[in-house]
C-alpha cells in the first residue's frame, strides 16, 4: 500500500474514465443504481453488470420479490452491505444472504432463480442495501453445468490496515486469494476507509475499476464522490485517498476471450444462443424454481441483443 499519489487537478492520469450510474425506481421506494452496462462502458474485465441496491427501507409488509427468472452464459454474484434476501433456485438451493456474505451462482447452460425478501422481516419494514454483479463466462464454460455456491462472511479474506480494511470476496488481490471458485482470473473486493488512508489498487489484473458506495475519494488530485464508478486506466500505479469515510467496490480482471451478447437476463458469446434461451423461457422449457408457482414473463418489447464491448 503506497502512501505517495500524484497531487495534480489537471492531470488525473489513473482515471480512464467516469461513469455516473442510471437510476431506476422499480417501486416502492425501490432503487437501483446501474453502473455497468453504460454508454460510456460495457464492461470492465469479465464484469459485464453492476447494480447498486438501496440503501432502501421499505413499507411494513412488503418486501423484496424478485420473481423466478432464467440466465445463461454467466454468473450473479449477491453481496448485501444491510437486510437480508432469500435466494431459491432451479437446483433447489435455498440460501439466505446476510451483509459480507457471498451468494455466487454460475447459470452456465440455464438456471432459473428467485430473490426475496425472507417472510420474517416483512412486518417490520425491511431494510436492504447492496450490490449485484454479472461475470460473463468464458467461451468454453458458457454451457457448463447451473451451479450454486455460498460463502459465509469469515470465510472471505480480510486485509486489515490502519484506517483501512478490505474483504476480498472473489479472486486474487493484496496477496490473498477468496475460496470462490472463478472460471476466469478477476477480483472484487468490498473496500473502508477513514480519512486520511490511502490504498493502492493491485496492478496485476489489465482491467480494473473503483466503484463508489459511500464517501468520497481523491485520486490524482481529483475529488470523486458516491455514485461514481471509476474505470482505471491499465497499468497505472492508483493510489486512492479517502476525503471522508468511504466505501467502495474494487472489480476487474482479465478481458474475455471474445465479444459477447447481452440480451434481458442472457449473456453469450453466440447471438443464436441467446435466441435459444428466449424460445426455451417462452416455451417453459427451463426447470422450475421448487416452491415458486410465479415467474416473470419474456419482455416482448425489449431492445435487440447488445454486442459487448
Amino acid at each position: 500500500m503506497n502512501p505517495n499519489a500524484s497531487t495534480s487537478p489537471h492531470d488525473p492520469l489513473s482515471v480512464e474514465t467516469v461513469v455516473v450510474p442510471h437510476a431506476s425506481d422499480l417501486g416502492g421506494g425501490f432503487k437501483v443504481m446501474r453502473a455497468l452496462p453504460s454508454v460510456r462502458r460495457r464492461m470492465v474485465g469479465p464484469f459485464v453488470f453492476l447494480d447498486q441496491m438501496g440503501p432502501v427501507e421499505l413499507a411494513a409488509g412488503s418486501g423484496l420479490d424478485v420473481r423466478p427468472h432464467p440466465h445463461i452464459g454467466l454468473a450473479t454474484v449477491t453481496y448485501l452491505f444491510d437486510g437480508e434476501i432469500l435466494h431459491r433456485d432451479s437446483l433447489g438451493s435455498v440460501q439466505p444472504i446476510r451483509p459480507g456474505e457471498l451468494n455466487w451462482m454460475t447459470a452456465g447452460r440455464g438456471i432459473v432463480h428467485s430473490e426475496r425478501t425472507p417472510p420474517e422481516l416483512r412486518p417490520s419494514g425491511p431494510r436492504l442495501a447492496g450490490l449485484q454483479a454479472w461475470v460473463a463466462l468464458p467461451a468454453r464454460d458458457e454451457e457448463s453445468e447451473p451451479a450454486f455456491a455460498h460463502h459465509g462472511a469469515a470465510e472471505l479474506p480480510v486485509i486489515d490496515a490502519p484506517g483501512l480494511s478490505v474483504r476480498l470476496i472473489a479472486g486474487e488481490a493484496f496477496g490473498a486469494r477468496s475460496p470462490v471458485a472463478t472460471r476466469s482470473p478477476l477480483f472484487y473486493a468490498d473496500v473502508t476507509l477513514a480519512p486520511p488512508a490511502r490504498l493502492q489498487v493491485p496492478i496485476e489484473h489489465a482491467e480494473r475499476a473503483a466503484y463508489i458506495v459511500a464517501g468520497s475519494v481523491i485520486i490524482d488530485g481529483v475529488t470523486h464522490s458516491a455514485g461514481q464508478l471509476l474505470v482505471l486506466r491499465r497499468g497505472a500505479e492508483v493510489v486512492i485517498t479517502a476525503s471522508s469515510a468511504t466505501r467502495l467496490m474494487l472489480l476487474g480482471g482479465e478481458p474475455l476471450d471474445g465479444p459477447r451478447h447481452v440480451w434481458w437476463n442472457f449473456v453469450s458469446s453466440s447471438r443464436e444462443r441467446i435466441e435459444q434461451a428466449k424460445a426455451d423461457w417462452r416455451a417453459g422449457r427451463f426447470a422450475p424454481v421448487p416452491g415458486e408457482t410465479e415467474f416473470i414473463p419474456l419482455p416482448d418489447n425489449h431492445p435487440p441483443p447488445v454486442r459487448y464491448p
